[in-house]
């Protein structure tokens, strides 16, 4: 990356950092029980939410116990099954104009990354009906009030219960954008750990890493703040303790404590955002359709490595945390062993080094779009123009 743009990077970094004390984040308040929605609702005065969920979620019944709840408490909803993996604008359109015509006046999304994202797009399309979803993308574009919504997370990996962020694809040209802004944050987070009871492994695994990923970037990144840092910890403390017990489904305490540790990583990383992992990962699961949390997974070791020694003194902070290190041994051998543990991970669960559906001739475009997401707004520890970028694709594609 030229010097020109370096300044400019870090400076606008910089302009962040110093702003985070004063800018209104907030927390989700946390609930630990699907039963308790009805009294939520109540409070809020909704007489009519709108659940959004996956097809997949629906048919096999996971939504069966919110139904159930909110039928025996006399309250009226509507339910949108349409959600799919990386959604689409025009996806929104049709869920938000499934809202109006249902006389909804609140939102519950049900499910992981992908219904949670669509859901928070519905509520920007009500909000801001003036706007396509194109022209919000970036950051504090919204401005205004969304519905209530209810985040019920069904994986313990997007942290997407606790982030101002919103991922969706150009139905058209399979560009991934993000829409970030404080009103996107949902009003209530919903960690029932009956809702992940039954995930499948590979993706109770991947989706475990994916929280992985975020707790990392967050806390190696140059905008972090004592909060961010305790958080991304707590959570990296966690999932090395519980992602095993957690992903074969051997206690309900395990599963609880995975649907903390998304939570504390998605509360770092929506206030010290992301690095080149997300941004790399973005491109590829727009562009080949590919699961988010599985391409943070195979990307997470490939750029740890590549950011080099700029990270040892971190990732060694964080071997120490997760309990496989000592303070006594070197800032590098700590650091490649926590590499290493992400590595054998990977392994674990059938998670590739590589990435098969990377073209070629596709390279210079994702690596433009992963330019364009990350420079300037991600305080990466090392900052890539989009031709270096292009070699991270190479890499991760061999």
């Amino acid at each position: 990356m030229n010097t020109l743009k370096k300044i400019y990077c870090r400076c606008f970094q910089t302009a962040f950092r110093i702003a985070l004390p004063i800018l209104p984040y907030r927390n989700p308040e946390v609930r630990n029980r699907i039963s308790e929605i009805p009294d939520i609702l109540k409070k809020e005065a909704i007489s009519k939410p709108l659940i959004i969920t996956d097809q997949t979620l629906s048919s096999i019944g996971a939504t069966d116990s919110l139904q159930k709840v909110l039928t025996e408490n006399g309250i009226h909803y509507a339910l949108f099954d349409g959600a799919f993996p990386n959604p689409t604008t025009a996806l929104a359109r049709q869920a938000a104009a499934f809202y109006r015509e249902n006389n909804c006046d609140g939102l519950i999304a049900f499910g992981g990354g992908s219904p949670m994202d669509l859901t928070k797009a519905v509520g920007v399309m009500l909000a801001r009906p003036d706007k396509s979803l194109e022209k919000l993308a970036g950051i504090l574009k919204v401005h205004r009030k969304l519905p209530v919504l209810i985040a019920i997370p069904t994986t313990a990996g997007t942290g997407s219960e606790t982030t101002l962020a919103a991922v969706l694809i150009n139905a058209d040209t399979r560009y991934k954008f993000t829409i970030n802004d404080f009103p996107l944050i949902p009003k209530y987070a919903i960690l029932d750990p009956s809702t992940i009871h039954t995930l499948p492994v590979s993706i109770a695994a991947t989706t475990g890493l994916d929280a992985l990923t975020h707790a990392v970037e967050a806390y190696i990144g140059r905008s972090t703040t004592r909060q961010t840092r305790s958080d991304a910890k707590k959570a990296v403390k966690l999932i090395f303790e519980n992602l095993d017990a957690s992903v074969n489904h051997e206690s309900t305490k395990a599963e609880s404590a995975m649907l903390k540790a998304s939570h504390y990583a998605g509360r770092a990383f929506t206030r010290s955002y992301v690095g080149y992992i997300h941004a790399v990962s973005h491109s590829l699961s727009g562009q080949y359709n590919l699961p988010h949390g599985w391409t943070n997974a195979v990307l997470l070791p490939l750029i740890l490595k590549r950011y080099g020694s700029t990270v040892w003194k971190k990732l060694a902070e964080l071997a120490i945390c997760a309990g496989i290190g000592n303070p006594a041994e070197s800032e590098e051998v700590l650091a490649k062993r926590f590499i290493a543990a992400i590595e054998e991970k990977n392994n674990r669960y059938d998670i590739p080094c590589h990435i098969d559906a990377i073209r070629q001739e596709d390279i210079p475009l994702l690596a433009s779009h992963a330019d364009k997401e990350a420079n300037p707004l991600y305080p990466v520890p090392v900052l890539w123009d989009a031709k270096e970028l292009e070699k991270i694709y190479r890499e991760a594609a061999c």
